[in-house]
């Protein structure tokens, strides 16, 4: 367990010390979040932390720099539990830059008390805890540097200019925690990589592809192939979304799993689809094909489709028994069908089912296509630039594949690679 002590909301330099020899039996490891405000008091010293003398002290210029000091400690030590020794007002704020900057991984177990010494001192803030936090951890995340190198995208040549899109990579993002790092995409509660963090990875793949400030607008992936409809009554769960509105950024992740973008240059209809294997089982592809032409008057014909990075034949295995239902979409999809675990093609399969559903094969964009600049390669083989959760277990980062219908104005406009 790590322990947090509060200085910086009121607790004056001796009531600290007394914290600290509260906890002075345990094993715990102690932070003690002070700021440089207090450290130049002349109050603080580090004298008070015996018999702690060890005890990290958090003394960065803003409360939010003390605590993603402190998480980055906290994970460098695979270390989840918290307690923190605070005030009520301090609770009351530490508790907003713990939404933003914690996700449910970490448990914390808030210790309040009373400002009852005539030496502690309140909290000089009247303003908004809330919204103060937001700003300060927002305007914190934007200074930092770009980890692995730039923001860079896979575009498709299949897609045309009016339409914007990409697959992202790995690179150039804040998320510092090694398979997640760096332009992690998806905030998990069950991943260490907070929601604030996240956000700042988007607002910097929207500015590089130049989508910014249009909001991403994520599949909620269910393994399936129910497509929603934008615009219309949202479902729970779906794994694929089609539109012909402009001014949203439709978006499906993945991490082995294929997300694969859909666009019909005639009609100006869009659709983002996350296929897993039991989505491209499901028919996921082709579903999001029939919604396009069911609710959008979109001729199969003039659909193209690219398909981005995802777990290749050469990395990804089956139980026989589930690999075997690829043998059914075409025997090629698992070339070592008598093996325990066979390899299985996904990508393959969905090229199988897209072309029998009608989508030409030359308007299909994958690792089988080798005139146009590659957009689908293997993320598990290739570690530097793409997640994967066959390589990197459960606490694993995830890319995007995203996808907007330009205004006229922006269809002229040169955009980054």
């Amino acid at each position: 367990m790590a322990v947090q002590v509060d200085v910086i909301h009121g607790r004056c330099p001796a009531c600290t010390a007394a914290c600290l020899q509260l906890d002075s039996d345990s094993d715990s490891l102690v932070f003690v979040l002070c700021g440089d405000t207090l450290r130049g008091d002349g109050g603080f010293s580090e004298a008070l932390l015996r018999p702690r003398s060890r005890a990290p002290i958090l003394d960065s210029g803003s409360t939010v720099e003390c605590l993603y000091r402190l998480k980055q400690s906290l994970d460098r030590l695979n270390l989840s539990d918290i307690r923190v020794f605070t005030t009520p007002r301090g609770q009351e704020e530490l508790l907003h830059y713990q939404e933003l900057l914690f996700t449910s991984v970490y448990s914390f177990d808030y210790k309040v008390e009373q400002l009852i010494c005539p030496s502690c001192r309140g909290s000089t803030h009247t303003d908004s805890p809330g919204l103060r936090a937001q700003e300060d951890v927002s305007r914190f995340l934007q200074q930092l540097p770009a980890l692995k190198g730039h923001v860079r995208v896979l575009k498709s040549t299949l897609i045309p200019e009016c339409f914007g899109h990409g697959f992202s990579t790995r690179t150039g993002g804040v998320s510092y925690i090694p398979t997640l790092s760096s332009l992690n995409l998806f905030s998990s509660s069950k991943r260490r990589d907070p929601r604030a963090v996240v956000m700042e990875n988007k607002r910097r793949l929207a500015l590089h592809a130049g989508f910014h400030p249009l909001p991403l607008c994520f599949v909620k992936v269910n393994h399936a192939n129910e497509v929603w409809v934008f615009g219309e009554a949202e479902p729970d769960s779906y794994d694929s979304i089609v539109s012909n509105q402009t001014g949203v950024v439709l978006t499906a992740p993945g991490a082995d799993c294929m997300p694969i973008l859909f666009a019909d240059p005639v009609k100006k209809v869009i659709g983002a689809a996350h296929a897993g294997w039991k989505g491209t089982l499901m028919g996921v592809a082709m579903a999001t094909v029939n919604a396009m032409v069911a609710n959008f008057g979109c001729q199969v014909s003039d659909i193209v489709v690219a398909v981005g990075p995802s777990v290749g034949v050469c990395c990804f295995m089956l139980d026989r028994e589930q690999a075997l239902d690829f043998t059914k979409v075409h025997p090629d999809c698992v070339p070592d069908p008598e093996s325990a675990k066979p390899h299985v093609d996904i990508r393959l399969a969905n090229r199988v089912l897209l072309q029998k559903g009608g989508v030409l094969p030359g308007n299909i964009h994958d690792n089988l296509v080798k005139e146009r600049p590659p957009v689908t390669p293997c993320t598990s083989c290739h570690p530097e630039d793409y997640f994967s959760h066959v390589r990197d277990g459960l606490n694993f980062g995830t890319q995007v594949g995203f996808l907007w219908i330009k205004e006229a104005a922006e269809q002229t406009a040169p955009t980054e690679t």
